[in-house]
């Protein structure tokens, strides 16, 4: 029985189930021999018979499989798999789509074209220009642009812009004028109230909408002011008004430009957007002190920010002839400023008072009286060649 037990250790882990599948049975006689034969070196290449056994008896049961399979690939099933590997040249079409971009490039050609155009745009008398351009030299365009400075005030700055401008258009000429006063006298002249108007030349400069919603039509165009203006120069540019000024340049022959009695920033801005500067100076002493503050100031302008602004003439104005102090002081000017003095005069006359009072020119006002003459004279000595 010692031997049997044995046998039965042994057969239970090599054989296992193996035994029962092969027709053996597990008890009795039988066990008792295989107890014998297990002892020999047999039991090693059981194991190695046993799967040769289990492949051959398998072998028949594959042999239905591998049909199944030879039918798998006879169907049209194999054709598909082909089908797919096509979207791959598909995907390969789509990868080279990424360079391809012409249309792209067109476009970014063309936005850069109008980029061009408005930094640099092609300025030709008579066209019109992107707003924000520079508005070029005078022969490029058609208005020549002229201020009327001084920082002493009261030397008739309002009335030498108003009237002048009016006697340009009575000669044929389209004229704006720009009133950058705060106190908007030029605007109250034409009869236009700077308190009730809803945008002015504020507007323009600090929040840049176009000039042309700011100007009125009165004996001339006129871009209004308001009481706002006084603290434009917070929000502002040296080239405010040049840019603004850029869009009209080809619809007038004359833009004068009525400035405050200072040097500040909207002085620069009209000096900046200039070709000339008119000087009205009162025929006094302390009037003609500023003259070399304001050469100094137009100095520095044309080293840095507009080299073709040029003094046009220094124009004297509230000229008393009866006293020795005015024709002293008309002198002393002559003597100093030479040719750039105006050969013409503008004398005092109660006129230049009651004008503005009716919302008028002097022109309009008293249309054959000398006041308004003295100023037809002037603009025939702009006209012809200046102070010169």
């Amino acid at each position: 029985m010692g031997l049997f037990n044995r046998g039965s250790k042994q057969d239970v882990p090599l054989t296992g189930e193996e035994w029962s599948t092969n027709g053996h049975a597990k008890g009795g006689h039988d066990g008792a021999d295989r107890t014998e034969v297990e002892p020999q070196p047999t039991p090693a290449p059981d194991p190695e018979r046993e799967p040769e056994a289990e492949v051959t008896e398998e072998q028949p049961a594959t042999e239905p499989t591998p049909s199944e399979p030879e039918e798998t690939p006879e169907p049209e099933e194999t054709p598909e798999p082909a089908e797919t590997p096509e979207p791959e040249p598909v995907e390969a079409e789509s990868k080279p789509k990424p360079p391809v971009n012409p249309p792209e490039p067109q476009d970014g050609d063309e936005d850069r074209l109008t980029a061009q155009q408005a930094i640099a745009p092609v300025r030709r008398p008579g066209s019109g220009r992107p707003p924000g351009a520079h508005i070029g030299d005078e022969s490029e365009r058609r208005a020549k642009i002229i201020s009327f400075a001084n920082q002493k005030g009261g030397v008739a700055k309002t009335t030498t812009t108003l009237n002048l401008a009016v006697a340009f258009a009575e000669s044929g000429h389209d004229v704006l004028a720009v009133d950058l006063d705060p106190q908007g006298n030029l605007t109250m002249s034409q009869g236009v109230d700077p308190d009730k108007v809803e945008r002015s030349m504020y507007d323009v400069l600090v929040d840049h909408i176009p000039i042309r919603e700011v100007i009125q039509s009165r004996e001339i165009d006129i871009a209004v002011a308001s009481i706002d203006l006084a603290g434009a120069e917070i929000a502002m540019s040296e080239r405010s008004l040049e840019k603004a000024l850029s869009a009209v340049v080809d619809d007038y022959d004359f833009v004068c430009i009525d400035t405050p009695p200072s040097l500040g920033l909207l002085t620069v801005n009209a000096l900046t957007a200039s070709d000339k500067v008119i000087v009205p100076v009162q025929c006094e002493y302390l009037s003609m002190r500023g003259l070399v503050q304001l050469q100094n100031t137009l100095e520095m302008i044309r080293e840095n920010l507009n080299p073709r602004v040029r003094i046009e003439g220094i124009l004297p104005t509230m000229l008393d002839s009866r006293t020795i102090h005015a024709k002293e002081a008309v002198e002393i000017l002559e003597e100093n400023f030479g040719e750039l003095v105006f050969k013409s005069r503008i004398r005092k006359a109660i006129k230049f008072a009651e004008a503005p009072v009716r919302g008028s020119s002097v022109l309009k006002y008293d249309p054959q009286g000398n006041a308004a003459q003295y100023y037809r004279d002037l603009a025939k000595e702009v006209l012809t060649n200046g102070a010169s």
